[in-house]
């Protein structure tokens, strides 16, 4: 039987890294190439000896396809393509393939230039590595080669984000990346076809979350913004780029024209311009308001919102600023929270899901004294606060993907193995499905039944309608008579009739008969009205009949008595019946089993 081996070699039971092999159909397929944000070793790196201990990776993979640009999920692309070694074919959106490299350098120079750190990517391996590119659009099949085809559908999740079905003949798989299934203020909801492949793998990090109502969480965000502001305090808002940035850069651009707020907010440098720029330029991407409003007036283009510069940080008053990266694990946020951690005035709004082992999941679980580079600590007096505005899917989302798409089974990963292990009790529950969470390296083997798809002829079907009645349940399959043809490696279900008239065949009567011997004093006239009335009592609902020149006929089976030459009290049965069938010119009737 054929069968689908998955293994994560990041992301499994674990947020970060995300990287997943899969192989389908003699085709190897690697999914996302991600890099993890709570290590600084060689650990930060998908562990790709699990593909090849020597040589380069392009012997072993016929494609890579990235889902979106966050470091997460393509963070290890230069390092996996120019110092690994990968020459094929990588796959992602056209937002995507703009703003990754960015990020790659922005990485770069925070990773090498300010840390010093080596056997790293340089700025050429991200030129070199982003030539081998071909990007995708959304809703087109992509033919990889001869086999293989993929195709993108939309995330949500952030500007370019996308789900991909691979199929390889019958069997495929949908691989999601992160999606969001609830629209925002500048993206749309993520949607799939009813595809139904055999695994659908999902990302689960709010796997046991299911969000309060997303207006409620925008009032809470502004009151606790506006509180900090009135009592003097600053407020950091650690973010990445693109993304959630724009969504609370837009919430907190109104609520400031609302109220007449003076206090300035502040966005890092360098950033909002290129952000709007994307924006701009796949203006298609973002939400129905936006496409609509564009034309008048460029969302993305803020009146109180204003470019940081790192002197600012020491400004006396109230201030709000947006700094990079979201989870505190280095730059320019990492830099202003060090400033300002002292002060009990000031506030830290975290808006997404921290990593372990980051700043930013330290201070969520609490902890006050933080140990610093250089053995220095830092004492943390400022206000925490979480508030979830982050584009994934919830509890709720997965389920309701899971309606959309129809798997046969069903694949977590990135996620925690705690939260991952309750949602996949739910699913199987409600879905009745197998659902899989390897850990990394460990590989999951989905058998899958081969389907051959077949015509069937307009006709055939509205007489099969016709004669069974209305369909009892759609989902239930259902038995249907007649004739598999295959030509020119196509098949088709006609009916007999008309496989007669499309091949050229005649058609042939076959005439089966048995003889039953009885013992029976009677007369044959007799003999047959009591095997008749026989027949009557006992087979209900069948059609039989007594024919006036001395036959019984049940449904399409004639008997005939007679008596025995040899003695007249034997009786014999004489069973006959007839099929119709055709025999073409060349066939041969082997074996003809009568039940």
């Amino acid at each position: 039987m054929p069968e689908i081996k998955v293994t994560p070699l990041g992301a499994g039971q674990d947020v970060g890294r995300s990287c997943i092999l899969v192989s389908i159909g003699g085709k190897n397929i690697m999914l996302d190439c991600g890099m993890h944000m709570g290590y600084n070793d060689d650990r930060r790196f998908p562990d790709f000896s699990y593909i090849t201990q020597n040589g380069r990776l392009t012997d072993f993979l016929d494609c890579v396809i990235i889902s979106h640009f966050h470091l997460d999920h393509c963070g290890a692309l230069p390092y996996m393509s120019e110092m690994v070694g990968y020459d094929g074919p990588i796959y992602m959106t056209h937002p995507t393939k703009a703003i990754c490299p960015i990020l790659l350098e922005d990485f770069r120079k925070i990773t090498v230039d300010k840390k010093g750190e080596t056997n790293f990517f340089t700025s050429q391996m991200i030129k070199d590595c982003m030539k081998k590119v071909i990007p995708l659009n959304l809703h087109q099949t992509v033919q990889v080669d001869d086999e293989l085809e993929i195709k993108a559908y939309y995330a949500g999740h952030v500007l370019g984000a996308a789900m991909v079905h691979i199929k390889v003949g019958s069997e495929s798989v949908v691989y999601t990346g992160d999606y969001n299934m609830t629209p925002d203020r500048h993206l749309g909801a993520a949607w799939i076809d009813k595809c139904r492949p055999d695994i659908l793998i999902s990302e689960s990090t709010y796997a046991t979350t299911i969000r309060d109502s997303k207006r409620c969480r925008e009032r809470d965000f502004l009151k606790k913004v506006h509180e900090s502001i009135e009592r003097g305090g600053k407020v950091l808002i650690p973010v990445f780029a693109l993304g959630r940035a724009q969504e609370l850069c837009i919430l907190l651009e109104t609520f400031w024209e609302r109220m007449n707020l003076k206090a300035p907010i502040y966005f890092s440098t360098g950033l909002t311009e290129k952000a709007n720029h994307y924006y701009k330029l796949f203006i298609t991407w973002t939400n129905q308001k936006i496409r609509k409003t564009f034309v008048q007036r460029n969302m993305f283009e803020f009146k109180h919102i204003k470019a940081f510069d790192r002197s600012y940080a020491d400004n006396p008053g109230p201030m709000v600023v947006f700094a990079t990266p979201g989870m505190l694990h280095a730059g320019q946020s990492l830099q202003i929270f060090k400033k300002w951690a002292g002060n009990e005035k000031n506030m830290v709004i975290m808006p997404g899901y921290c990593v372990q082992g980051t700043i930013g999941h330290k201070i969520l679980n609490g902890q006050r004294k933080l140990e610093m580079e250089g053995r220095a600590t830092l004492d943390v007096k400022l206000q925490v606060e979480y508030m979830s505005f982050s584009a994934h899917a919830d509890a709720k989302g997965i389920m309701q993907l899971i309606r959309m798409a129809e798997p046969r089974n069903m694949l977590l990963v990135h996620g925690e193995a705690v939260k991952m292990e309750f949602l996949k009790g739910k699913i199987e529950q409600e879905f009745s499905i197998d659902c899989y969470m390897p850990a990394n390296g460990e590989t999951t083997t989905v058998t899958t039944n081969p389907s051959v798809p077949v015509d069937i002829s307009l006709n055939l079907l509205k007489r099969e309608m016709a004669l069974g009645g209305p369909l009892p349940d759609p989902k239930k399959p259902r038995t249907m008579h007649g004739t598999l043809i295959m030509k020119e490696n196509s098949l088709k279900l006609v009916s007999s009739e008309q496989a007669l008239k499309e091949l050229g065949l005649n058609e042939h009567q076959l005439r089966f008969t048995c003889h039953v011997q009885l013992q029976d004093p009677h007369s044959d006239a007799d003999t047959l009205h009591r095997i008749y009335t026989h027949l009557k009592s006992v087979l209900k609902g069948y059609t039989i009949q007594h024919l006036p020149d001395g036959t019984v006929i049940v449904e399409s089976i004639v008997i005939k008595v007679s008596s025995s030459t040899e003695d007249s009290n034997t009786k014999v049965l004489l069973l006959s019946w007839s099929y119709q069938v055709q025999i073409g010119p060349h066939s041969t009737l082997k074996k003809v089993i009568v039940t």
